[in-house]
């Protein structure tokens, strides 16, 4: 590409010019074509709503050792599976197999896991439509189905 256009009667030069440029930014690309809908097992949306298939440990990531304590959901929308964190000491016991939980984005970089938990990217926020954080705290009671 040479110089930029300049003088009179040139915005259209460099309207086409920038319109061309921009599908060499990858972020572009991926926003103008849709590709994070697309992938995405929520289709888009800040949140979703599952079935618990069942309660996992994952291994963290070095240098930790810890075993970070997660469930296998089949999500209602899309029939899709993921894996999600189940944050907070002892969540894990408030939380049985066919549960309905709504899940959210944890909020790792572009997208990604966040922490030293690989491949899980999302966190369970409501067990039953109860609030994770109530149900810990023993504000509330958990709800028989």
């Amino acid at each position: 590409m040479g110089k930029k256009s300049s003088g009179l009667n040139t915005a259209k030069q460099l309207k086409n010019r920038r319109k061309k440029s921009r599908w060499k930014d990858r972020w572009y690309v991926r926003k103008a074509k849709g590709l994070k809908k697309k992938s995405d097992p929520l289709g888009g949306s800040s949140q979703a709503k599952g079935i618990v298939l069942e309660k996992i440990q994952l291994e963290a990531k070095q240098p930790n050792s810890a075993m970070r304590k997660c469930v296998r959901i089949q999500l209602v929308k899309n029939g899709k599976q993921v894996t999600a964190f189940v944050p907070g000491d002892g969540a894990t016991k408030l939380i049985d197999e066919h549960d309905e939980v709504m899940i959210e984005c944890i909020g790792g970089k572009m997208g990604k896991s966040k922490g030293d938990i690989p491949g899980v990217r999302w966190q369970v926020i409501k067990v039953n439509d109860q609030s994770l954080i109530a149900l810990l705290s023993g504000r509330l009671e958990k709800a028989r189905k």
